[in-house]
């Protein structure tokens, strides 16, 4: 099943090869195979040496926030670019070194590699990779604005994180400039001290509490608001929001002090590939008086739906494409919700001038919602099939002691979702706490089929926001046999708990 290999193995297969009188094929940035494939050996040079693979590289860098240098995370490509980009139908064919001066793994948030290829150590397939040594990943891509991030321990805090964009012949005939937004959330605090003072712990400790689950009856009545609508209960003060304040929030490791201007081409015509990277933050992403049409979702085409202020929950992607008029600067900016903090870039057509921009917006963004998911439409949606099994996720938890759970349990007691392979799977995701859920499943993309009790036929996507007290509806077929996380991509929330496995296997 599995095209994963350690960099030991590599070179072991790499010496059996040349010992039956054969070379490994040198493989070059874009021109990627499987160096064990049949094309691969009928691809040899016999004067290109050892097997050389492209290399990512976790690595320590310095970057500067508000005045100060801070020591984070990043990751390295070929062209020693943060942002790793490859071409329609190109394979993911890369060795992975760590050089970052502790264990680590990188996952593919996005793809849909095998289950040992997943880039995590909870499942078991995988081990950290320790310093100084490398994992090499061979799997085919799935095309779209994606990113890579850590899943080991809390280091996707500490910035190790990055784009992965994989474009499509049609994303290159659509003629538009692309620029790419990373968003994150940053403090100087080490993260171990920002879990400690959520939970009183420095790790992942995923101990076992008894979940608060309200109910949605008694909070509707409390409130005398709509449980499905979260900017009203916000609004009573019901809705937490924010599990941290931050020092920083930066778009491409820059504040606003110092933003990303990108000079615009092309007539002005631009594709923002916009990436929530951040461990604990929602943000709206607002055009000010320009209006712009998202294309995708999670990487996956969209019917265009026109707008200037639009949600995005954390590991959430939105492809969006927008005009830039000669003579004009338009800011890009995300507003942290429930706040007035902002970050961003500016889009600026040659010669204009670039207004400095001030680092809070007039008045507190409401929560994050689902307006822009009740427009969304797939324009490949899931082939029409009967469902074979339906399941109930309850997510549910508290701010003390910070506890979250799924089913009313954390990872180091959770229950398994079984299925079976080739089966159509519903979920219903019902949130009965007062904070809201990016809900990530890894390995499978899965389509929104319901929000509370209205059908649609939605966005396809890894990541979907259930909001407080909200219930989200999504369906996917089993067609990746392994066991694959399923958790809140709130760092934060994951740690304390609210994580389980999809688990099925070949009949």
């Amino acid at each position: 099943m599995s095209g994963f290999l350690s960099r030991r193995g590599l070179l072991s297969s790499a010496a059996a090869v040349g010992a039956a009188g054969f070379l490994t094929p040198r493989l070059g940035f874009g021109q990627f195979a499987d160096p064990h494939s049949p094309a691969a050996q009928a691809a040899l040079d016999t004067s290109a040496g050892p097997c050389t693979v492209p290399q990512l590289v976790v690595e320590r860098r310095t970057i500067e926030v508000n005045g100060k240098a801070a020591s984070v995370f990043g990751i390295a490509g070929p062209n020693k670019s943060s942002e790793l980009i490859l071409e329609a139908d190109q394979r993911f064919l890369f060795e992975l070194v760590n050089r970052s001066g502790e264990p680590t793994i990188v996952h593919w948030h996005g793809q849909t590699p095998p289950t040992d290829q997943d880039g995590v150590v909870e499942t078991g397939y995988e081990g950290p990779i320790e310093n100084g040594e490398s994992h090499v990943y061979d799997f085919a891509t799935r095309p779209g604005t994606h990113w890579m991030h850590s899943h080991f321990g809390l280091q996707e805090q500490a910035l190790l994180a990055a784009p992965m964009i994989i474009r499509t012949a049609e994303d290159l005939a659509l003629d538009a400039q692309e620029v790419t937004v990373f968003l994150h959330d940053f403090s100087f605090k080490e993260p171990s001290e920002l879990l400690r003072s959520l939970t009183g712990d420095g790790v992942m400790s995923h101990e076992r509490a008894a979940p608060e689950k309200v109910s949605r009856p008694a909070q509707a009545s409390l409130t005398n608001r709509s449980p499905s609508n979260p900017a009203s209960l916000a609004l009573c003060g019901d809705v937490v929001l924010n599990d941290i304040d931050y020092d920083a929030y930066l778009a491409n490791d820059r504040t606003l002090d110092d933003p990303l201007v990108v000079r615009t081409e092309r007539g002005g015509r631009v594709r923002l590939r916009l990436i929530n990277g951040a461990s604990g933050t929602s943000f709206w992403i607002g055009l000010g008086a320009r209006r712009g049409e998202v294309i995708a979702a999670d990487g996956n085409p969209v019917k265009p739906v026109s707008g200037s202020r639009f949600p995005l929950a954390q590991g959430q992607r939105l492809d969006i494409l927008l005009e830039v008029p000669a003579g004009t600067a338009v800011p890009v900016l995300a507003q942290r919700e429930g706040e007035r903090e902002l970050t961003g870039i500016v889009l600026a057509s040659p010669g204009a001038g670039v207004a400095k921009i001030d680092k809070l917006a007039k008045e507190k963004a409401l929560p994050i919602d689902l307006s822009l998911e009740e427009k969304l439409e797939a324009v490949t949606p899931l082939a029409a099939r009967k469902p074979n099994t339906r399941r109930e996720i309850s997510l549910a938890g508290r701010m003390k002691p910070f506890t979250w759970t799924m089913n009313e349990r954390t990872w180091v007691d959770r229950k398994d979702i079984r299925v079976q392979h080739g089966q159509r799977v519903i979920m219903e995701l019902r949130n009965d706490s007062l904070m809201a859920h990016a809900m990530h499943l890894h390995g499978h993309c899965f389509q929104v089929i319901g929000l509370e009790d209205k059908p649609m036929a939605g966005a396809v996507r890894d990541t979907v926001l259930v909001p407080a007290l909200g219930t989200v509806t999504i369906a996917f077929d089993a067609d990746n046999v392994g066991r694959w996380l399923f958790h809140c991509h709130n760092l934060w929330h994951m740690a304390a708990g609210m994580m389980t496995q999809l688990v099925y296997k070949y009949a």
